[in-house]
């Protein structure tokens, strides 16, 4: 299992935009990809769900830990959650 946790990029946090774009990039692997709100609850957030994304309540700044079988789609999925995407 490879995970890597990394802050929030966008202003917005994980809203509307940049959770459609990480649950699209997402859908691309057929393995499945977590998202865990650093000091958050630790409920798992299925990564290609942008409902679950918004609903995770990530802000500006948050940790994100990003964990799947697929290094390729950690790294993938983390970039994105770093970069500004609103």
């Amino acid at each position: 299992m490879a995970s890597k946790t990394v802050k929030v990029g966008s202003t917005v946090g994980l809203h509307a935009r940049p959770a459609t774009l990480i649950a699209d990039a997402a859908g691309e692997y057929d393995d499945e990809i977590i998202l865990t709100l650093v000091g958050g609850d630790d409920d798992e957030t299925d990564a290609a769900s942008s409902l679950m994304i918004m609903a995770m309540g990530a802000e500006f700044g948050d940790e994100v830990t990003v964990t799947s079988d697929n290094l390729e789609a950690v790294e993938a999925i983390a970039a994105l959650i770093e970069r500004k995407l609103d």
